[in-house]
């Protein structure tokens, strides 16, 4: 996966200095001249904030390249990629097992000279334990005779269980001191958190892992949910700020297009939402659905779904959360709407509740904004231009412009309007459209937008047979909601 120079920069910083991460490896030694200016820029950050040491690069057994290269870019702590494996070892390098601990031995002794601590990788390490141990476990008498500084334990293809890391990182501890140790583990089948947590309680003080689990394959660990294991499930604690891990994690899936399943543990959109109606009812009554898992450890909160499973619980909360009084009767008339629109798998979210209420209950729905016309256009030459007339407390106004879409158009002109009013717009986090499977030209879409306000996210849904309507439409909910909050 490749980011910019630019995006690596701020996420490094966001993994040190709000995270609180220990060590964070930038990049891979000699990809590009463009990669070396971005650790050039990393470390010279790094540097001024007096934390460089935590900042490492992958490198490879090849003389002096590999430290050459972190020298030139300023970085100081070199991972040195080496064969953890026999098989690796003799098929991929052609090499016996002693001539290629003395290369390891040259790039070592050779960065040492240069002031460059050394980290090695036993790459592979967990299928060389399996098939040919005596090799794994010579490598790592070698290199406690050495200037190295921790010994790295990848379970390279994902391929072990809890315990066969108990028993293998403990034939470790007889020949390499555990805490100069780290374990790196991949999530091929969805053992890489357990497999981590096994480590550690083998004696193991540091492991790897990604934000969101990103890497090759099935990728790594997943910081966020290895954080809460080590807190919750250990005798240790991490350094980690765990508010921060949803705001980093966000700040990822954007940059990396990879977008999070909603049931991803503590960053996924829906884990601190409960969907049964007896969950509410049972948190209503004393929190009995709440494990320690707080959301608010994580910044977030409670939340309840509105749907085919909602019960009255369910609707008290979201009442509750909007300032919204009902009798009883209108309460139920209101649930019987809901569930009646979770029936046909409609989203409904509590920002749609108010107008759910009003048209149930045929009360007039305070709407201080209204868009009163749109027009969008756009050709396969030049840019597409929108213009609109929008009311604002009764007072019309209209404004046009351009821009890279249609919907970036109408906010440009929204914006221009919404000025004039001396209202801001807050910032859009997130756009999600969904059309039903095997839906036609026709067919209704769905898009779900995710706003950030005063920093709490806030999401809107239109539905419209046109894609941007639709995003009109749920704008205009936006505007409507904070609006009503002056």
């Amino acid at each position: 996966m490749s980011f910019s120079s630019e995006e690596k920069l701020s996420l490094t910083k966001m993994l040190i200095k709000e995270a609180k991460i220990d060590r964070v490896e930038v990049a891979s030694a000699k990809v590009s001249e463009g990669e070396k200016e971005t650790v050039s820029a990393i470390c010279a950050w790094a540097k001024t904030e007096g934390v460089l040491a935590r900042i490492e690069v992958l490198g490879f057994v090849d003389k002096d390249k590999s430290v050459d290269w972190l020298c030139e870019s300023g970085c100081t702590v070199l991972n040195l990629l080496a064969k953890g494996s026999k098989k690796h070892c003799e098929k991929q390098l052609r090499k016996k097992p002693e001539e290629h601990y003395a290369d390891v031995k040259e790039v070592i002794d050779y960065a040492d000279s240069k002031g460059v601590v050394v980290n090695v990788y036993f790459e592979d390490w967990s299928n060389g334990m399996k098939d040919s141990e005596d090799y794994v476990l010579d490598f790592a008498r070698f290199l406690s005779k050495t200037k190295v500084n921790r010994l790295m334990l990848p379970d390279t293809l994902g391929v072990l269980e809890p315990t066969q890391v108990f028993e293998y990182v403990k034939k470790m501890k007889e020949v390499f001191p555990v805490s100069r140790m780290d374990f790196h583990a991949h999530n091929d089948y969805g053992l890489a958190t357990a497999n981590s947590l096994a480590a550690i309680r083998e004696g193991i003080t540091t492991v790897h892992c990604t934000v969101n689990g990103l890497g090759e394959r099935t990728g790594n660990a997943p910081l966020a949910e290895l954080v809460a294991v080590i807190n919750d499930k250990t005798l240790h604690k991490t350094n980690v700020d765990e508010s921060s891990l949803v705001r980093v994690s966000k700040f990822v899936e954007r940059i990396s297009g990879k977008k999070l399943p909603t049931n991803k543990p503590i960053v996924g959109e829906d884990v601190f939402t409960q969907t049964a109606g007896i969950h509410a009812d049972g948190d209503a009554k004393g929190g009995l659905y709440a494990n320690p898992l707080f959301p608010e450890r994580f910044g977030r909160k409670r939340e309840y779904a509105l749907g085919k499973l909602s019960g009255k619980a369910s609707l008290e909360q979201n009442l509750k959360e909007l300032k919204v009084e009902l009798t009883q009767e209108q309460k139920k008339l209101v649930l019987e709407r809901v569930v009646s629109l979770g029936d046909r798998k409609e989203t409904v979210t509590a920002e749609d509740l108010p107008y759910i209420i009003s048209d149930v209950l045929k009360t007039p729905l305070e709407r201080r904004v209204q868009i009163l016309s749109c027009e969008v256009k756009s050709s396969l030459s030049g840019k597409p231009s929108a213009k609109l007339k929008i009311k604002f407390n009764g007072v019309a106004i209209e404004e046009s412009s351009r821009g890279d879409g249609g919907y970036d158009a109408f906010m440009t002109a929204l914006a221009k309007a919404a000025k004039k009013k001396g209202i801001t717009i807050p910032k859009l986090t997130d756009y999600e459209v969904r059309i039903p499977p095997g839906g036609k030209t026709d067919a209704l879409v769905e898009t779900t937008i995710t706003w950030n306000i005063d920093g709490k996210e806030y999401r809107t849904v239109g539905i419209d047979s046109d894609q941007v309507m639709a995003a009109i439409k749920a704008t205009e909910k936006m505007l409507n909601h904070i609006t009503a909050q002056e």
